[in-house]
């Protein structure tokens, strides 16, 4: 799959963590940037899938895109 057209402003690499720990280090980049920074969370956990977008739903927050790479994930998150 194709690297997505979505520019990161911010990047949390995630890999080799485990869970919950991909979805915790992406709330604390959240927390610390301003509306409307997209976070890319780079992740290899399979639970990350159903984790991160069930979050941003309930955080208000906006997934604009999963992508599968090679070896992870990577979830494109826009802090509304």
């Amino acid at each position: 799959m194709s690297e997505s057209q979505i520019e990161a402003d911010e990047t949390v690499d995630a890999r080799g963590a485990a869970c919950p720990g991909p979805l915790m280090d992406l709330i604390g980049k959240i927390r610390d940037v301003d509306a409307g920074t997209v976070v890319l969370l780079l992740s290899d956990n399979e639970q990350s899938r159903t984790d991160v977008p069930e979050w941003a739903e309930e955080a208000g927050n906006e997934l604009l895109a999963v992508e599968e790479r090679d070896d992870h994930y990577g979830f494109y998150v826009e802090k509304s």
